[in-house]
Parts: structure tokens; sequence; C-alpha cells
């Protein structure tokens, strides 16, 4: 584990943003860090000062400065953030144990609850974040300021390419989330096994605010949604919320 004595984690937050598991995790970790927060801009776009952190501008991005770099070190994409971090400041206890007992080494020798692990570290964002975003940019579309002989034009077609693509894929996923829940490792109750991993930290800010935006989803998935009531009560998120509340005032997980 590294010596955080000496070193700087710096956190580049954005508001409505996925960063949000990166506060989360940093409390898990329970390590010294600084956030930097930023606003979006009028068109909700992230603002310029933070292309000088990562030429992408994208939030979340970390920095960790020690005595032995001579620069600091820049991580950007939230499951690169949490494998490094987890790596190098004692987050053992959020990875699942690798290899089943006497299957060192062999392919196929993992556990259950480390190959979900895997997979769900990527799954959020290479399969389900898409989809949120979609809903989003197809929202923009909707109540896009156009004339208003215009409007009924926008809204039909934001109307019919959400109910044709955007809404049942979100339900095909969320049905999936349901399945993996009702058949975690040991009965859960989370995605791999009865203790939180960094790949529940990884899905939860898109779970949550999900089922914030699309609040009548509850019902249809009660599982995805006692999931997601569970993990805002868990202490190191709500640490996390208190940092951002204390910070910019509140707190909200939206799309």
């Amino acid at each position: 584990m590294t010596d955080t004595q000496d070193t700087k984690i710096t956190l580049y937050w954005l508001e409505k943003s996925r960063a949000q598991r990166i506060v989360w995790l940093l409390e898990e970790l329970n390590i010294p860090y600084e956030i930097k927060t930023f606003k979006r801009k009028a068109d909700m776009t992230a603002p310029d000062e933070l292309k000088k952190i990562h030429p992408l501008g994208k939030s979340p991005v970390v920095t960790i400065t020690t005595p032995h770099c001579t620069e600091p070190l820049v991580l950007a994409e939230s499951a690169v953030i949490i494998e490094y971090l987890c790596t190098h400041f004692g987050g053992e206890k959020l990875i699942p144990q690798r290899y089943a007992e006497g299957k060192e080494g062999q392919v196929g020798g993992e556990t259950e609850a480390w190959m979900r692990y895997q997979y769900f570290m990527h799954y959020t964002e290479g399969s389900l974040a898409p989809f949120l975003v979609m809903k989003v940019v197809i929202d923009g579309v909707r109540n896009a300021p156009v004339p208003f002989f215009i409007k009924p034009v926008t809204r039909m077609i934001a109307s019919k390419v959400e109910g044709a693509f955007i809404n049942p894929n979100i339900q095909t996923h969320l049905a999936f989330l349901e399945d993996r829940l009702k058949t975690a490792p040991g009965g859960g109750p989370y995605l791999c096994g009865d203790k939180i991993t960094a790949a529940d930290i990884q899905l939860s800010y898109s779970v949550i605010a999900a089922l914030s935006r699309l609040a009548s989803l509850r019902s249809q998935y009660p599982g995805v949604a006692a999931y997601a009531d569970r993990l805002q009560a868990i202490e190191g998120y709500k640490r996390g919320v208190a940092q951002i509340e204390r910070i910019e005032g509140s707190f909200t997980a939206s799309l």
C-alpha cells in the first residue's frame, strides 16, 4: 500500500456527473484527498478549464502527486481510476478473491464473484451508460428552443426514438440487473455477494440517477430499486455526499 503521508490526491469533480462515485471510493479507502469542483456551462457541457487537466476535458479526472514523481500522475476514466486507487491505496477489501482455492492461475479457475466484478467494472460505461446519455440527449431535442411550428416535429421525433429504441434498451438493462442481483453469490445483496465491491461503486451513480429520473420504473424493478436505496444508505456513500454538500451546498444524483 502506498504511503499517503506525502501523497496528494486531487479529484476534479463536475456537477451532474459520475465523478461522485470516485468521492465515495475515496471515502471507502479512508485516504486524504482534495476536491476541485466545476460547474457545467449553460449548454450543460463541461467547462473548458477541465481540458487543462486532461485533453478530453471530461470528469472524473484524478491527479496524484508524490515525492517520487516529477509531474502529477493524471488518471481519467472511472474504471481506470477505481482500479488504480484500489491497487495502490488499500482497496483489497473492495475486490473479490480472484481464484477458487486450489485453482490459482488456471483458466476458468476464477471465482464467480471475481468474474462478476470484472464484468460490471466495464459493463457500466460500456453497456448501460450510453443509453442513459441518449435519454438525456433526446430530452434535449424534445425541449429544444425551436420555433413553435417546428416544436411538434422535434417532439414527435424524440418520442419515436425514445419509444422504439432508448426506453426498451434501458428496461432490458434494468431487467438484467434485477436478475443479476437475484442470482448474486451467496444471495447478495450486492452484485458480487454479501459485501460491496468497487463494481458496486462503479455502477452506483448510473443506477441511482436513472431511477431518480425514471421513478415510475422503481415498481417494475423492485430489486434494482432496493439495491439503489441500499447503496445510498452505506456510510461511505453518505460521507461522499456530505463532502459535496459542504462544498456546493447540495447534491442530487441526476442524469
